[in-house]
Parts: structure tokens; sequence; C-alpha cells
């Protein structure tokens, strides 16, 4: 096992055991974010359908949520405009409850980074995704935090949708 493969192991584990270096939303968190939230940015939104983030956006579509997607190769995703960056989507459309993210954990910080200053209430990484220092960031720009979770999948839990 090389040290990243372990390094990617104690970060879950750390999750898992919820021994992390900042608080995460627990379900009454989640509740209470997904009732009281109405725009989501789907990070990574993907064009092509089957893939994960481009049936998690249309679930959440078809559940009320104002969802604007985030692909920098994409003009639009399920008939919705798509921006190149998170910042680019606030400029135009306005600021998130909601940051979704669908990309590699290690590419998570930027998008740490760009929910803090665009102002989101929440950094959610999809299913899979573990990163305690994008983790950090959000919560030190007051920014709540999930991860490991799906957004559709605790909709449906919780909200018994």
């Amino acid at each position: 096992m090389t040290a990243e493969e372990r390094a990617r192991a104690a970060e879950i584990l750390d999750l898992e055991e919820r021994r992390g270096p900042v608080e995460l939303l627990d379900d009454a968190g989640l509740e209470r974010l997904l009732r009281t939230s109405r725009r989501i940015a789907i990070v990574g939104a993907s064009p092509r359908p089957g893939r994960p983030s481009n049936d998690v956006l249309g679930y959440l579509l078809r559940h009320g949520y104002d969802c604007v997607p985030i692909h920098p190769n994409a003009d639009e995703v399920l008939g919705i405009a798509a921006y190149p960056t998170l910042t680019a989507a606030v400029e135009a459309t306005g600021p998130f409850d909601i940051v979704d993210v669908f990309r590699r954990s290690e590419l998570c910080v930027p998008h740490a980074e760009e929910a803090v200053a665009t102002g989101a209430g929440c950094l959610w990484l999809q299913l899979g995704i573990v990163n305690w220092e994008a983790a950090r960031i959000a919560a030190a720009g007051g920014v709540a935090v999930v991860m490991d979770r799906c957004t559709a999948i605790e909709h449906r839990r919780l909200l018994r949708a």
C-alpha cells in the first residue's frame, strides 16, 4: 500500500469513527438543511445520462430544488445552463445554500475555498468523497460540512420522499 493509499484509508476511518478534526452535520442537521435549502450547486454535474451526478441533479430538480450545474466543459446539463466555476454561477444566478461536490477527494480543496468565498451554507461531498482539509477550510469559513453522503439518498431517507 502506498503512502497516499494509507492516508486515504486513514481519512475514511476517521470519518467512519467520527474522530475527524471537523464536526459534520448529523441526521438532525441534514434533515434541517434539506428542508430549509432551496438552491444547490452541483459541482461536477455530468451531461451524460446514467452518471451519478446527472441522476442526482435530476432527482433534486424533481423534488423542487433550484439546481445549477457547475462543469467547465458543459454548456448545459438537463437543459439547465452550466457554469465553469461556482464563482461564475454565483455571479450570474446568486448564492447557494448547498455546494454538492462530485469530484475526486484530492480535488476538493479549491471547491471548499470557493464555497467559503461565495457564502455557501454547506459544503456537501458526495459518496466516497472524504477530504478533511476541504472540511477544515469550509468549517473555518463558517460553512457546514457533509462528507461521504449522497444528497438524493439522504433526502429520500430523512424526508421520506
